[in-house]
C-alpha cells in the first residue's frame, strides 16, 4: 500500500474532534477507499488539556498553528480555526508557503480572501479543499464543480443558514413572534449568543459569494453581494404569504442577468409548491440551474460537527486519492472579474405590508405613489380592524425593477396615514 496521508489539524472544537473521530473510527474503509490510510500526525488548538473525547498523547502537539503548519510532519493542514483573517489566514499562508495542501470550513476566509489563496495554492501545486465551508453535510462544492461541469449554470440559490430557517420554520408552524423563537433557538444551540452573524445575513452571503465562482467562474466579490436578514419578518407576514400561496425563506441567491451577475441575501416569497418550501427546521437545500441538468436539488444537514466533519474527510480522500481539481471550476488564474448586477436594477414582484390609518382616501393615496413609479399592482388584501388601531392593507406588485419599488416605498412611508415604515419582501420566480 502506499504511504500514508499525513493530516495535522489545527483546531480542537466540534468539528475538530469530529474529523480526528472519523479519521479513527473509520481507518481501515478509508484506507480501503483511497488505497492509502489516513494518518493524523500533529493538532494545535488552545487548551492541551481539555477532554475531547479522544486520547491525544500519540499526536505532536503545537501551541502555535502557524508554526504547525510550517514544519509539522504533515502532507495536509486542516484549518478549523475559523475567522476571515487573523491566524486562520496565515496558517493558510504558511502551510501554503511549505507546498502543503489545505482543508477547511472556513467560509469567511474564503469569501474575502479566497481569489488570492487559490491563486497562491495552485501556483504552489497544493490542493485549496473546503467541501467543509459550504452547507455541511450536502456536497455541493464537488456538485457544481464537477457533477454539473457539463453544465452552463444560469442560476444558484438556497437554504443557506439552517438557524434562519429554523426560526422562520418556527415562526411559520406556532405563530409566536421573532424574537421568542430566537430565544428558543439559543437554548438549543441552533443560534449563538450574539445571533447577528446568522440572522443579519451574513453567514449565507458568504456561501454564495463562494458558490457564485465555482457557478460563473469569476473571482470572488463578498462586497458585491446584497446581505438582508430576517429581523424585519412577523408572524403576520408568514400568515399573509401562507394565504398568498408562499412561505418565507431566507434565500440566498446567484444569477447571470442581462446586468451581470446577481448576488443577494434576504428574505424571500418562495411558492409553496416548490421543492425548497419544504425544506423546514435546521436543513439547508440548494437548487442549481443549467442548460442540461434543468434544475437539481440537493437537500441536507448545513452544519452540525459530524456533517461538517464529514465534509472535511471527504477532501482529505480526494487528496489521498490524487485527485486535482481546480480550487473553484476553472484555474484560478483564468478567473474572470466578477461583473455585478446592481441591486436597483433587479426585477421580480414583490409583496408590500402597511399598517395604516382605516379610513378614506389611505389606499387611493397608496396607489397613486405606486403608479407614479409605473408599479403595477397585481393583488391587494385589507382586514378591517377598530378604527383606533392601524389595519393592515397588503398589496402583491407585477414585475417591477427594485429601483421604482424602493422610490415608491419612500414616499407612501411618508404618508401621514402610514403608521410604520412599511415592509417588503421579494417574491421568487422559482
Amino acid at each position: 500500500m502506499n504511504q500514508p496521508l499525513k493530516i495535522a489539524i489545527a483546531g480542537l472544537g466540534t468539528v475538530g474532534a469530529g474529523t480526528l473521530g472519523i479519521v479513527q473510527r473509520h481507518s481501515n474503509l478509508l484506507a480501503q477507499r483511497c488505497g492509502r490510510s489516513l494518518q493524523v500526525t500533529a493538532i494545535s488548538a488552545r487548551d492541551r488539556n481539555k477532554d475531547r473525547g479522544h486520547p491525544l498523547d500519540a499526536f505532536e502537539w503545537f501551541d502555535d498553528p502557524v508554526e504547525m503548519a510550517r514544519s509539522a510532519d504533515a502532507d495536509v493542514i486542516v484549518e478549523l480555526i475559523g475567522g476571515e483573517d487573523g491566524v486562520a489566514k496565515s496558517v493558510f499562508e504558511a502551510a501554503i508557503g511549505a507546498s502543503r495542501h489545505v482543508v477547511t470550513a472556513n467560509k469567511a476566509l474564503l469569501a474575502h480572501h479566497g481569489t488570492a489563496l487559490a491563486k497562491a495554492a495552485e501556483a504552489a501545486g497544493v490542493t485549496l479543499a473546503y467541501e467543509a465551508a459550504v452547507a455541511g453535510g450536502i456536497p455541493i462544492v464537488k456538485s457544481l464543480r464537477e457533477g454539473l461541469a457539463a453544465n452552463s449554470l444560469t442560476r444558484v440559490y438556497g437554504i443557506l443558514n439552517g438557524t434562519c430557517n429554523y426560526i422562520l420554520t418556527a415562526m411559520r408552524k406556532t405563530g409566536r413572534p421573532f424574537d421568542d423563537v430566537l430565544r428558543e433557538a439559543q437554548d438549543l444551540g441552533y443560534a449563538e449568543a450574539d445571533p447577528s452573524f446568522d440572522i443579519d445575513g451574513v453567514d449565507a452571503a458568504h456561501k454564495i459569494a463562494i458558490l457564485t465562482s465555482i457557478a460563473f467562474g469569476t473571482e470572488i466579490d463578498f462586497g458585491a453581494v446584497h446581505v438582508e436578514g430576517i429581523r424585519q419578518v412577523s408572524p403576520l407576514d408568514i400568515e399573509y404569504a401562507e394565504e398568498l400561496g408562499y412561505r418565507i425563506k431566507l434565500l440566498a441567491t446567484a444569477r447571470r442577468t442581462a446586468h451581470g451577475i446577481e448576488q443577494r441575501v434576504h428574505a424571500s416569497m418562495v411558492p409553496n409548491t416548490a421543492p425548497i418550501a419544504f425544506v423546514d427546521g435546521v436543513t439547508n437545500a440548494i437548487v442549481a440551474e443549467g442548460d442540461a441538468i434543468g434544475s437539481a436539488v440537493h437537500v441536507g444537514p448545513g452544519a452540525g460537527g459530524g456533517p461538517t466533519a464529514s465534509a472535511v474527510v471527504a477532501d482529505l480522500v480526494d487528496i489521498a486519492r490524487g485527485r486535482v481539481t481546480p480550487t473553484f471550476s476553472v484555474p484560478a488564474n483564468v478567473l474572470e472579474p466578477l461583473v455585478p448586477a446592481a441591486m436597483e436594477q433587479h426585477s421580480g414582484s414583490y409583496y408590500i405590508r402597511l399598517m395604516v390609518d382605516d379610513k378614506p382616501g389611505v389606499v387611493a393615496d397608496v396607489a397613486a405613489a405606486l403608479r407614479d413609479e409605473e408599479v403595477s399592482l397585481e393583488s391587494m388584501l385589507q382586514r378591517a380592524r377598530s378604527t383606533d388601531e392601524a389595519v393592515p392593507v397588503v398589496l402583491t406588485t407585477h414585475t417591477s425593477e427594485e429601483a421604482a419599488i424602493r422610490r415608491a416605498l419612500q414616499r407612501i412611508g411618508g404618508l401621514s396615514s402610514v403608521r410604520e415604515a412599511p415592509c417588503m419582501i421579494r417574491i421568487e420566480d422559482l
